[in-house]
């Protein structure tokens, strides 16, 4: 089993930048693949990032790649989601989830989430 914190989200201004970081306990953080999702207000959950267990590659939505970058630090045992150039359509309750040794774009390939934290985009 794996436990999921995120954290570093908060109120941001159009344009802004945000760092989300997502501390994984329980298990070698290194054997997991890591994904980042996010759920708007009534609407449903959907694909931002994801980090391969073995580090090799990384995929992202089309629709947000060049603004948002996901790296990991498994000496920290920490995923993290760099966010650039927000908008608010980027509102939303940003999760992180695992899964041992594997790789996923869908919530169902995952096994482990987090909580949550509130990603606000507004002037």
């Amino acid at each position: 089993q794996v436990q999921l914190v995120e954290s570093g989200g908060g109120l941001v201004q159009p344009g802004g930048s945000l760092r989300l970081s997502c501390a994984a306990s329980g298990r070698t953080f290194s054997s997991y693949g890591m994904g980042w999702f996010r759920q708007a207000s009534g609407k449903e959950r959907e694909f931002v990032a994801a980090i391969s267990w073995s580090g090799a590659g990384t995929s992202y939505s089309e629709f947000l790649k060049g603004r948002f970058t996901i790296s990991r630090d498994n000496a920290k045992n920490t995923v993290y989601l760099q966010m650039n150039s927000l908008k608010p359509e980027d509102t939303a309750v940003y999760y992180c989830a695992a899964v041992y040794r594997g790789w996923a774009t869908e919530a169902t390939g995952y096994n482990y989430w987090g909580q949550g934290t509130q990603v606000t985009v507004s002037s």
